[in-house]
């Protein structure tokens, strides 16, 4: 957050809203997950998420204000809310029984994985490029 503080000239109470309207609409978006399952199939729900998402990385990769970053973060945390159970629902439907537990697992281990490992390496790039490029590799990740 400090490289963010410097560059739109915002103070660090100001900066953590970043994180905490990313996680308050987060946390708002997975129980509302069910609702919109019951009343969307699951292909165009998961596409609206992950536009949502990606709309998201764009926009706070080019944001020329604070304002507009909190509006990116709102919109990613929108996609991530709805992608989360969308993940478990999409494993417990294509995997048997006797699958599911594997396949469970494998994506606990990698959703355990990311936060371990994910705020080093994007320490490593805003301190060698800028904050801009994690946003910009989320973007590339998200095409694929």
């Amino acid at each position: 957050l400090p490289h963010i503080m410097r560059e739109l000239n915002i103070n660090e109470n100001t900066s953590q809203w970043l994180i905490t309207g990313f996680m308050l609409v987060n946390g708002v978006m997975i129980p509302l997950t069910a609702y919109l399952m019951d009343k969307v199939k699951t292909r165009p729900l998961y596409l609206g998420a992950m536009g949502s998402f990606l709309i998201g990385s764009i926009v706070a990769a080019i944001a020329p204000n604070f304002g507009v970053l909190m509006i990116a973060r709102v919109i990613q945390a929108v996609g991530a809310g709805i992608l989360m159970p969308l993940m478990q629902f999409t494993l417990f439907t294509l995997f048997s029984k006797e699958h599911r537990g594997f396949a469970m697992g494998l994506a606990g281990l990698v959703i355990q994985f990311a936060p371990a490992i994910g705020p080093t390496f994007t320490g490593l790039i805003i301190d060698n490029a800028s904050w801009r490029v994690p946003f910009i590799v989320i973007v590339g990740i998200a095409l694929v």
